[in-house]
């Protein structure tokens, strides 16, 4: 084995390779095709599979192409967006700037003070800024959302609201209202209060959605389903407020009353509200007029 044998045949001399050598020659060929392989760097902008062989030097840095949106799509990848500075501009919210007025009024209060009910009626009162007699309003936060009270106020100062009592002639007119086919032409609710007997409450199920969304659907929670027609809360609905959280908050705004009504009548006002929801489900309590800075109640 691995020894080359000479034979003389016709006068012509043949040699003999034994396996080892064959598959040592084999062996050093392929080291050499991978030697050449990592001489060998992909063509930038070459056809097909042209090569370029560096023979001596520094490779060249390789170069990633630019990605297109119509590259992208074709390939699978994602855009990749870079934020830049002159990107945002223009897109920052600027910060509202509050009047002299209101920044001269805004330091008679201390933001981290609870302040009492008679102190904090005076105090919105002096920091009220408006030139015509403004609302005084009353900001709840309370533990959990689906409130809704409907409270008669002792000393209501507010808009005389419309009260209907439910009755055959108010399904005509919310028929109207709806767009029915045949009920005539289209008509307007013309009441702020909806008062129902439980007899009547069959007829207005159809009109639901109509009621529903303006809070005028009769319900016992604020007191608008009567047992008959006679009962007195029909009188006292029409100087009432409806408490009511918001739809996704559990947070509830309510006028208490005028800045031009006396503070013994403003503090009978708020206790009536804060007892009717109930002192235990308040979190934070605010009060503040139309214009003028708002004020932390204690409860």
């Amino acid at each position: 084995m691995g020894k080359t044998k000479t034979a003389f045949v016709g006068g012509v001399t043949e040699e003999k390779i034994s396996g080892k050598d064959k598959y040592e020659k084999k062996q050093a060929k392929k080291r050499e095709d991978e030697a050449k392989k990592k001489q060998q760097i992909a063509g930038l902008g070459l056809k097909g599979g042209e090569r370029i062989k560096v023979v001596g030097g520094e490779l060249p840095p390789e170069e990633k192409p630019a990605i297109t949106p119509k590259s992208a799509s074709a390939t699978g990848q994602a855009e990749s967006t870079e934020i830049t500075p002159e990107s945002t501009e223009g897109k920052i919210k600027k910060a509202k700037i509050r009047s002299k007025k209101y920044q001269h009024a805004r330091a008679k209060v201390d933001r981290n003070k609870l302040y009492v009910l008679p102190e904090a009626i005076k105090l919105v009162k002096e920091t009220s800024f408006s030139k015509f007699d403004g609302t005084l309003e009353m900001h709840l936060v309370v533990r959990k959302t689906g409130i809704s009270e409907n409270v008669a106020l002792p000393h209501f100062e507010g808009k005389t609201k419309r009260v209907e009592v439910a009755d055959d002639k108010t399904i005509e007119k919310l028929k109207k209202a709806s767009g029915q086919e045949g009920s005539g032409p289209a008509g307007k609710i013309d009441f702020d209060v909806l008062l129902a007997t439980p007899d009547m409450m069959p007829k207005l199920v159809p009109f639901a959605k109509l009621l529903g969304p303006k809070g005028l659907m009769p319900n016992p929670k604020n007191g608008t389903l009567i047992k008959n027609k006679s009962e007195a809360s029909a009188i006292e609905s029409a100087k009432s407020v409806v408490l009511r959280t918001e739809k996704d908050a559990p947070v509830i705004h309510t006028v208490v009353g005028k800045v031009s009504q006396k503070d013994e009548e403003l503090a009978e006002n708020i206790n009536t509200i804060l007892d009717a929801i109930n002192r235990k489900m308040i979190l934070k309590a605010y009060l503040k007029s139309t214009m003028s800075p708002s004020v932390k109640l204690s409860i």
